[in-house]
């Protein structure tokens, strides 16, 4: 018989009274699906993501991670988890900090909405703050640093066709694509005047790059989206959240990542929402990071101040679709309560990147 359980495990806690699993219909379709699941199905939730809901499945010893999308209305190509299903079953052999997916439902009988379970992988996210055991050391904060900028390159050196990936997504207008689809996103999730994101949509619309390269792309990431050893946290145990995965420009990913690279001297607003803790001793500058990043890729890194103002914009689209789930009632989560002002923070920060 199915119950919930409390672990003391730091990354799980008690599901969600608003995020519950309905168990009579997902644990008869979890025992035909995967591949050993004796003993009885115990259930926990990852408490740390903003938006994909993210489950602890136990079976005994045998544990799997369960992924669906946000409670409330999406964006028709955001929260794929066919697409992370899909990737995470062929990226593997050429990316091993891929996990391995096992299995898909499309059945809307089940869980009302696509899911996936896959592979738990074991060790510490790093969030907002330094865990005990890293602050206050300079020489791995450079290597944890130097780390997240070299596994985003490597991703970037896996050739799509070879993994079988070749025909995802559509790498030809990409930027122009991803601009006007975050401005839609934007304009309807909006319930606030913002002068400065409408200024910054402009200033991007009218200078869209040429991209050097095809490569496939993470789409969403930062520390937090990668797994490390606890014991040396400088080495890297997964990437998590493939679901907007697709082919296009590399460098929207470096600019997505710049945007959450907090240096000290920064706006302290800003790292309540982009906030990364590589503001402390020991990690790389912004600066540092992209030219680590050109030298293990060879691209040329001239007009990465584009993709650097994109990936702000596109992380303020971001907290206001989450803001306006918790405004709409769609979510009780109170920590996204203040999401409001924190959009206006971005969109300062924003600014801030165009008068430079």
């Amino acid at each position: 018989m199915s119950r919930v359980t409390h672990a003391a495990d730091p990354e799980v806690m008690a599901v969600r009274s608003d995020e519950q699993l309905d168990l009579a219909r997902l644990e008869p379709w979890l025992r035909a699906n995967l591949p050993n699941t004796a003993g009885a199905l115990t259930l926990q939730q990852f408490g740390g993501g903003h938006a994909n809901l993210t489950y602890l499945l136990r079976f005994g010893d045998t544990e799997y991670v369960l992924r669906r999308p946000p409670l409330g209305p999406i964006a028709p190509t955001a929260h794929d988890m066919r697409r992370e299903h899909r990737v995470l079953v062929r990226l593997g052999d050429a990316f091993p900090l891929a996990p391995r997916s096992y299995a898909l439902c499309t059945d809307p009988d089940i869980l009302g909405v696509d899911f996936h379970v896959m592979e738990r992988r074991r060790g510490i996210v790093i969030r907002r703050e330094l865990p005990a055991g890293l602050a206050g050391r300079p020489e791995l904060g450079r290597r944890v640093g130097e780390m997240i900028v070299d596994v985003l390159a490597d991703l970037h050196q896996v050739d799509p066709d070879s993994v079988g990936l070749g025909d995802l997504g559509r790498p030809k207008g990409f930027a122009e694509r991803q601009l006007d689809g975050w401005g839609r996103r934007w304009h309807a999730a909006k319930d606030q005047a913002v002068p400065d994101v409408d200024r910054m949509l402009r200033w991007l619309e009218a200078a869209v790059p040429t991209p050097q390269v095809t490569a496939l792309l993470h789409n969403d990431y930062k520390l937090d989206n990668l797994m490390v050893d606890p014991d040396d946290p400088a080495t890297p145990v997964a990437v998590l959240d493939w679901d907007m995965t697709t082919r296009g420009d590399p460098l929207m990913d470096l600019g997505y990542l710049l945007n959450f690279w907090n240096e000290a001297g920064d706006d302290p607003r800003w790292h309540q929402v982009s906030g990364m803790p590589t503001n402390h001793e020991g990690f790389p500058t912004r600066a540092d990071v992209v030219e680590r990043y050109g030298r293990r890729t060879g691209l040329n890194l001239d007009g990465v101040a584009w993709y650097h103002v994109f990936g702000v914009f596109k992380l303020v689209v971001i907290v206001q679709q989450i803001y306006i789930r918790f405004v709409r009632g769609q979510t009780h989560d109170q920590r996204f309560a203040l999401y409001g002002e924190r959009v206006r923070d971005l969109a300062r920060k924003g600014m801030t990147l165009l008068s430079a």
